[in-house]
């Protein structure tokens, strides 16, 4: 299923603010080379991570979920001067595409590759989280997102990627593991009373949390 119109896409893209070219590159490199170049966040969804970053000025920014580097590279935009990025790849060959993508940036020494599983790394950071950005396995994002939420800072956000998971979370009975388990996210986030959320239909949507006032 089209979640837009290729008009609509095209028209996006057009008004959006050019990517830098660092961003650029890793775009083109990443459709290039990549066999699933289709889980890039590319330059719409990139510049509203970018936004969100540079407005919020995060101190600690968790991603989870490095693919090629580039939703990194858009998040690290508005770190603070002392701020760091800590970014999680289980893929040894992404982990090694990511790491010479930041080898590229300005905010190279503020950027944190790990590579594992995330569930094992996270609860040894030991920040509170300004922004956090999950774009990881669709079957952990309750595991996640509950590891996550206890050590969000007071204004913080989460950021869920894929919560619309390519339409097929409309299908009756949703057939897809990775759909279910996004339908079993979605409904999870809005059933928890410590939390309010907004779904910004961009790209593949994206859930947007914050703890509750």
């Amino acid at each position: 299923m089209d979640l837009m119109h290729p008009h609509v896409e095209a028209y996006a893209t057009q008004f959006t603010s050019p990517e830098n070219p660092l961003l650029a590159g890793v775009n083109r490199e990443t459709l290039e080379n990549h066999s699933q170049y289709h889980m890039l966040s590319g330059h719409v969804q990139g510049k509203f991570l970018s936004f969100i970053s540079t407005i919020l000025k995060p101190k600690y920014v968790l991603e989870i979920g490095t693919f090629t580097g580039y939703s990194a590279l858009c998040l690290a935009e508005g770190l603070s001067a002392d701020g760091e990025l800590h970014t999680i790849e289980l893929r040894e060959e992404d982990a090694a595409t990511s790491k010479a993508n930041f080898s590229k940036s300005d905010r190279n020494k503020q950027i944190h590759l790990h590579l594992g599983n995330a569930k094992e790394i996270i609860p040894k950071l030991n920040r509170k989280w300004d922004l956090v950005f999950i774009d990881a396995d669709k079957t952990s994002y309750i595991d996640y997102y509950e590891l996550v939420v206890p050590e969000l800072s007071a204004d913080g956000i989460i950021l869920a990627d894929n919560v619309l998971f390519h339409g097929q979370i409309f299908e009756e009975p949703i057939s897809s593991k990775n759909a279910k388990a996004i339908q079993a996210f979605n409904e999870h986030v809005m059933n928890d009373p410590r939390t309010e959320q907004v779904l910004v239909t961009i790209r593949d949507g994206v859930l947007m949390i914050k703890k509750k006032l």
